[in-house]
Parts: C-alpha cells; structure tokens; sequence
C-alpha cells in the first residue's frame, strides 16, 4: 500500500496551519507544475505563485487559504484529486484589486511521486470561476 495519500494529507494539513514552507516539502526540487503559467513552473516558480495566492486570497481569520481534498485516486506512482480552496480576496491577485468577497475555488490535480515527494503534477482549475466571484468578470449568461 503506498503511502501517497497520508503524505498528501500531511502537505494539506501544513497548509491549514499556515506553514507554507512546509506544505512547499511536498516538492521535489526537480518539479514540473503543469496547469498554471508559466507551463511547465519549476519549484521556485511554484513557491512564489503560492506566496501571492495566500498573500491574496487569505481565509478569514487566517493568513491563508483554506484547502480540502476530496475524492482521491491511486495507480501506481500517479496520486489524483478534487480539491477546493476557499477564503476572502484581500489583496492583488491576478491584477485584481481586493474585494473583500468570499470564494471557493476548484480543481483536480494529478501528481507523480518519486519517493516521497512530487516530481511532476498537473492541475486543471476553475480559474475563471474564481475571476467571476470575485467580480474581475461577469458571469456567464
């Protein structure tokens, strides 16, 4: 039985408790973020996305966003998921300006560990949804 998920646990529950430093372990130095531009981001690429994003889209009462996993898949070396993300917009944040509103944010990400740590990984999020809460966008008809 791999590991994969307690390891990925444990990087979430970093995060919740505001300790990006050691959610960011979860990393190998070698990683290709696939998903999010740049495409592919290396580690410190991904270290300074993550930065802005907590820097902006704090919870509240938190300095960070608040993460859950949802459903999860394992094969082989490959780890999967559903997530979301949610918290207060307030600060900059993909030149947008603070808003004060609520969000939540999703996705689904795949990673490939070597070890303990991910090597490579792939998200597709709700990028424009997330615009679209926070009024950068209108929604859809």
């Amino acid at each position: 039985m791999t590991a994969f998920p307690e390891r990925v646990e444990q990087a979430r529950q970093r995060w919740n408790a505001g300790d990006l430093p050691g959610y960011l372990e979860v990393y190998a130095e070698d990683l290709r973020f696939h998903g999010v531009e740049p495409d592919p981001m290396d580690k410190p690429t991904v270290t300074a996305f993550y930065q802005q994003f907590w820097s902006a889209l704090g919870a509240p009462g938190r300095p960070n966003p608040e993460l859950h996993f949802h459903e999860h898949l394992v094969d082989g070396d490959l780890y999967s998921c559903r997530f979301t993300v949610s918290g207060e917009h307030r600060g900059n944040f993909m030149g947008v300006p603070a808003t004060g509103r609520p969000y939540v944010f999703e996705g689904i990400t795949i990673m490939r560990f070597r070890g303990d740590q991910v090597v490579e990984r792939w998200t597709t999020a709700d990028f424009l949804g997330l615009m679209v809460q926070l009024g950068a966008v209108p929604a859809p008809a």
